[in-house]
């Protein structure tokens, strides 16, 4: 069976996002105390510790709901257009049934320092009468733990006690705020959770980040990748929060879809929540694989787009641009009259965001299902060319015959010379060239030097970072490393350094300073 699930459900404002954030240990959902902040399932696979660390952790998937029975904050029914918000509750709620009715623990939160007001009698009334969602599986009703949150510290310890009176037994205590009974918690949800006998969740190939602007069509893309109405669809901007996580299977591949909340100008933004979206969506980004970067074909690029372009390209991450909608845009005409092609699109795109020319463009309908096998295939593409590496020897001889083509300019006589190069890194490739003066090569040079390399690399469509270092620099980091003193021994005969490194015993470290820490360095001999 698959790893069990573990719903967390309550009226608004009882803690459920932090408590889903305490779980898993670390900051997933968005917590704020505006009502209807959270509006799809979000989960996260967690490890839950062994009591006393003499057994195996147990590995659960948690589901945070949005909170059932208000879906506005008072006197923000309508947004700053006049959209009713309200016409959301029915996918909110049908969010919720799904969780339940897939769970195999319910943990039914109460904030205990409110006491059990009546709309957790009615929640419970529900969860009982299986109205919000169905409990009973195989013969089994699906159990359910009331959880006391806000149990801050011992003068709530009382009030906890008496959400017994919900008919669920006796609740958990918990504080997300101040770690009260967080211990006891989190050993308590070990004991409940079952175990998972069968083979492990199948890890992820690739994760990719989906992001755009607001109705862009992010959510319709993960729901047909999904192939249920996994994340709320609807024509009201700004539906999604969260960066909501969806795993879906394709091609003998494991996927995961992050879903971003639709992002616009920082001038325009209402409250706190969409700054808290910003911010899911450029972790989103730091930790997939490869961007699906979704643009309107219907409306024209955007200072939005352009901001989000310049997000993806200083992240680089490898990216796939999805121009979507194109059923609806492909029976346009330009401002001259001439009808919207494929190639008239792509010449405004490159020309509207040219930090991105190496990126390929895909033209999809999510809501069609039109050429998303093909963007998922591009995607892969992509992951595989980022995790690509060439050879030294390979990459020096390349090096070379580009300066032998075509050298940086010379200032004051003086030429510039590469020494040496290597591909230090993966996810983006990474190449660190040794050179006698940085300065030397200018940007207009560099960029020259990284469309050369893109057309003879194995990563023509992928970010590369190219890094230039300083002989002297990398001379001094080299002193005394190998043994046998300076690696730039005098030539005995001529006297004079050959200008060549000692790849036999180079300090390989030498050239990785200002490098992610993370960093997977590989190397050849």
């Amino acid at each position: 069976m698959p790893i069990p699930r573990i719903a967390i459900v309550g009226r608004p404002n009882v803690g459920k996002s932090s408590l889903l954030n305490l779980i898993a240990h670390e900051r997933i959902a968005i917590v704020d105390p505006t009502p209807g902040v959270t509006r799809d399932r979000l989960s996260a696979i967690v490890k839950l510790a062994h009591p006393d660390l003499s057994g195996p952790p147990k590995q659960a998937e948690v589901v945070d709901t949005g909170g059932y029975g208000v879906y506005v904050a008072d006197g923000k029914r309508y947004n700053e257009i006049g959209e009713d918000l309200a016409t959301l509750t029915q996918d909110i709620e049908g969010q919720i049934a799904a969780a339940v009715s897939s769970a195999d623990i319910i943990l039914f939160a109460v904030d205990a320092q409110a006491g059990i007001t009546a709309q957790d009698q009615a929640i419970a009334q529900m969860l009982r009468e299986q109205k919000l969602g169905t409990r009973t599986h195989d013969g089994r009703e699906t159990p359910i733990q009331v959880v006391a949150t806000k149990v801050d510290d011992s003068r709530w310890e009382p009030h906890a006690y008496e959400l017994s009176a919900l008919g669920f037994g006796v609740p958990l205590l918990v504080s997300s705020t101040t770690k009260n009974f967080r211990r006891h918690f989190l050993d308590e949800l070990y004991e409940l959770t079952p175990e998972n006998h069968d083979e492990p969740e199948p890890v992820v190939d690739t994760k990719l980040a989906i992001v755009g602007k607001r109705n862009a069509g992010k959510s319709t893309l993960v729901n047909v990748l999904a192939g249920e109405p996994r994340v709320i669809v609807s024509e009201i901007a700004g539906t999604t929060r969260d960066a909501v996580d969806v795993k879906f299977e394709m091609d003998d591949r494991s996927i995961l879809a992050i879903d971003t909340a639709g992002l616009r100008r920082k001038k325009s933004f209402q409250d706190q929540i969409e700054y808290y979206a910003l911010d899911r969506a450029q972790r989103a980004i730091a930790r997939c694989d490869v961007v699906v970067f979704m643009i309107d074909a219907t409306t024209e690029i955007s200072q939005v787009d352009e901001q989000l372009g310049k997000m993806i390209v200083d992240s680089f991450k490898p990216v796939v641009i999805v121009i979507n909608k194109w059923d609806i845009a492909k029976d346009a005409s330009d401002e001259k009259g001439r009808k919207v092609t494929p190639q008239r699109y792509e010449e405004y795109f490159r020309k509207e965001l040219g930090g991105l020319r190496f990126a390929p463009i895909s033209f999809m309908s999510a809501k069609d299902g039109l050429n998303v096998k093909g963007t998922m295939d591009l995607a892969f593409e992509l992951h595989e060319q980022a995790k690509t590496r060439v050879g030294t020897g390979q990459l020096n001889r390349i090096v070379k015959g580009l300066l032998e083509a075509r050298g940086p300019s010379n200032r004051l006589g003086q030429e510039a010379k590469v020494y040496f190069a290597s591909q230090v890194k993966t996810s983006p490739p990474t190449l660190v060239l040794v050179v006698n003066d940085p300065d030397l090569f200018t940007n207009n040079y560099e960029r020259f030097m990284m469309n050369r390399l893109r057309e003879v690399l194995p990563f023509d469509e992928v970010p590369i970072r190219l890094i230039l270092r300083a002989r002297k620099r990398v001379e001094r980091r080299l002193r005394g490393t190998s043994g046998k003193g300076n690696l730039y021994e005098p030539d005995q005969v001529t006297g004079k350094f050959d200008g060549e490194l000692d790849m036999e015993h180079i300090d390989r470290d030498a050239l990785l300073v200002d490098l992610p820490d993370d960093a997977a360095l590989y190397f050849d001999d």
